[in-house]
């Protein structure tokens, strides 16, 4: 017998001293409630938080830069209609050029920048031009300026003229080409002889023709932050593809492995341990085509045609063949490992036969993970779109440049203005990193909650199955829709102890998150522990959180079956499961983990079906070379992976939580009757007294 536990299933005595059948619905009461207060306090803060971002936030930003009047290219705004003038560019090639040299004193961000619908390109014939906006006594539309190619030269006074043949505007000759690299006109440092030989001719101010115009813009289009922006950006521009292969793939897909396991079950092992493989290394080719090394598909940060000569570093082609190369070492150790394992695969049908019969009673448990999905979809839509907005959010502020000569024509004055010709930038506040990773560490609380609020109700409807073999078919204790009756109790009794479960691994998860993002940190700036008693703790550290992180998640989904049998708090739950499992670790222990290995790569080979149809989807023309451009297929197809691991979790969770719930009621049920199960059905006797006998003929 359990001693001061005591028994939690099974017969209970009444007040009266009378004994009654409480098999599932004895005595129970609210649990864990200070925590379920927590998690509603949380939903409060996120949506105030959220509130912010779109109060704030622009994502627009995301994707197009500034011009010298300080509006986002691409958007429409007050004086200016820039909805369809997308790409940013450096007006004066002096300022791009000074902007480069490390001793310069002026910052590209001080440059003069415009939106343009197409970079401009130079004439063989003549000096082409490109001026600021039409104002003051320039009287065209900008439909007009724009129809003009961006130039009104004829129309400028003498005194325009000259300020323009100084570099300071209003108009300003093209020199040098250019092509659209992420929406921003990157200089190709190929000066035009002819249209160089018209500017001296007019008497402009030297530009040297051998110069390296193009570093500057090179380096801030490749600045860590700018990468980062653009990843997000993609994320926002591909929400198509997370809805299909995030949410629709990955659901059918479940579905289907449901009801495969249901039906053939002795052949769904061996079919997902293949189909697992053929899937990593698909997945792996893809990487290999993007990055380059196969065939010429690569990632190129070039949006439309362009010299075929001519190429652009990008940041995201680098991170794409560091993918790969991590696919690959995965890929090799999951071939070795599926070998390894192919002697216990049939520990694994064995136990997943146990599951298949559990679905077959309880048919509600293939269409009940619907219900928690559907939620987290809404849920998802509702963080994405407030997630763009925050790490959008900021204040458009003008630099200060006053030791700089950035003077330029001001149309509307009539005269050079050297006050207020720096450029803008978009100024970030530390609440706002605060309230980008209180949006993180919510999205993953969130989730697990949900995943875990799912588990709990297959839990309850998993022990009312068990717990009903020997009763009478008529049993009032046998609830007629076990699932509903399942998810009655949680939302009445035991939402607290799940907020807290889920809690837990997330706090332990986030704590890992920043020690890792410390460690990084530290190992760019060279400061990582030395010698070799630091480098092993620091290293051994790391293994322990992660290690932590593990057994809290295995020891949290047994603690949400006892509560869903017992009624108990989330730490009393948590300790009945562990001693239970202690206590016939030699008789369960490693068939139960077969069957989780079976179960990981079958979630696995839906989330890396997603993966790979996102790859598909992304493989498009919208979005390689149109407007929806993605700057690299890697963080939707990450994201597309990480979702359809969700939808996977959610309804192998059926599968999953049906094994270990009817094997942690068989061990309660055995120690209530001393070693014999009375309620255990005849299948689960079978298939445990059969892998005994497969355990210890593999182990000789």
């Amino acid at each position: 017998m359990r001693g001061p536990l005591g028994a939690v299933i099974g017969r209970y005595t009444s007040s009266d001293g009378s004994e009654k059948d409480g098999i599932i619905k004895h005595n129970r009461k609210c649990r864990d409630i200070t925590f379920l207060i927590i998690f509603i306090a949380f939903w409060v803060s996120m949506i105030v938080n959220s509130s912010f971002g779109f109060n704030q936030g622009n994502p627009l930003r995301l994707t197009y830069g500034l011009d010298y009047e300080g509006n986002v290219c691409g958007s429409k705004h007050r004086h200016r209609d820039l909805t369809k003038l997308e790409l940013r560019y450096w007006l004066n090639p002096n300022q791009v050029y000074e902007s480069g040299l490390k001793d310069g004193e002026h910052k590209l961000a001080n440059a003069r920048t415009i939106c343009l619908l197409d970079c401009p390109a130079p004439s063989d014939d003549t000096l082409n031009w490109v001026c600021d906006y039409p104002d003051g006594e320039i009287r065209l539309k900008m439909s007009d300026w724009v129809d003009r190619n961006y130039d009104y030269f004829e129309f400028l006074t003498p005194e325009m003229r000259n300020s323009s043949l100084q570099l300071q505007g209003p108009c300003y000759p093209i020199i040098f080409p250019s092509v659209n690299v992420y929406w921003s006109c990157q200089y190709i440092a190929r000066a035009s002889n002819s249209s160089l030989r018209h500017w001296q001719q007019m008497g402009g101010v030297s530009i040297e023709e051998d110069m390296i115009i193009d570093k500057s813009i090179r380096r801030s289009l490749n600045s860590r932050a700018s990468v980062l922006k653009r990843y997000v950006a993609d994320i926002g521009k591909s929400w198509p593809v997370l809805i299909v292969c995030g949410g629709l793939v990955p659901l059918f897909l479940s579905i289907v492995w449901l009801l495969l396991i249901r039906h053939f079950v002795a052949a769904m092992p061996w079919i997902t341990v293949v189909l697992f493989n053929m899937l990593l290394i698909s997945v792996t080719i893809f990487y290999y085509l993007k990055a380059g090394w196969i065939g010429n598909d690569a990632v190129t940060p070039i949006i439309g045609e362009h010299d075929p000569y001519f190429h652009v570093y990008g940041r995201e082609l680098t991170h794409v063949r560091g993918v790969a190369i991590l696919m690959t070492f995965i890929s090799v150790i999951a071939i070795l490992t599926s070998i390894a394992i192919i002697r216990r695969i049939l520990m694994a049908t064995s136990v997943l036969k146990v599951a298949a019969k559990v679905i077959g009673e309880v048919q509600a448990l293939i269409i009940f993970p619907a219900i928690p999905y559907a939620m987290l979809a809404i849920f998802y839509m509702f963080w994405l779109s407030a997630a763009l907005h925050l790490f959008s959010s900021g204040q458009v502020v003008q630099n200060n440049c006053n030791n700089t000569n950035c003077c330029a024509y001001d149309l509307v004055l009539k005269k050079v203005n050297c006050d207020r010709c720096c450029g803008y930038s978009i100024r970030y506040t530390p609440h706002i990193t605060i309230a980008i990773f209180f949006h993180l560490f919510g999205c993953y609380w969130a989730t697990q909650f949900f995943v875990a609020s799912s588990a709990t109700v297959i839990a309850g409807s998993v022990a009312s199955y068990y717990w009903a073999q020997g009763e009478e078919a008529a049993s009032p204790e046998i609830p007629f829709l076990p699932v509903f009756a399942s998810m009655k109790r949680l939302a009445r009794y035991n939402l607290g102890s799940v907020a807290l479960g889920s809690l837990v691994v997330s706090f332990v998860e986030s704590v890992r998150f920043i020690l890792e993002a410390i460690r990084r940190r530290t190992k760019v700036r060279g400061t990582t522990p030395d010698h070799w008693l630091g480098r092993m703790g620091y290293y051994t550290s790391r293994g322990c959180l992660k290690s932590v992180e593990w057994t809290l998640k295995s020891v949290n989904r047994n603690a949400y079956i006892m509560i869903a049998i017992t009624g108990k708090s989330f730490c009393k739950s948590s300790a009945m499961a562990t001693e239970l499992i202690m206590n016939n670790i030699m008789r369960i222990g490693k068939v139960n983990v077969i069957g989780d290995v079976i179960l990981f790569l079958g979630k696995l080979c839906v989330s890396l079906f997603s993966a790979l149809f996102g790859f598909l989807m992304l493989d498009s023309h919208k979005y390689r070379d149109s407007h929806n451009k993605v700057s690299s297929p890697l963080l939707p197809v990450l994201a597309c992976w990480a979702l359809g691991y969700v939808v996977a979790t959610l309804f192998f969770a059926v599968v999953e939580m049906s094994i270990d719930t009817i094997i942690l009621s068989f061990c309660q049920d055995s120690e209530e009757n001393q070693g014999n199960a009375q309620h255990a059905p005849s299948l689960l006797l079978e298939t445990l007294d059969n892998n005994e006998e497969d355990v210890q003929r593999l182990t000789h």
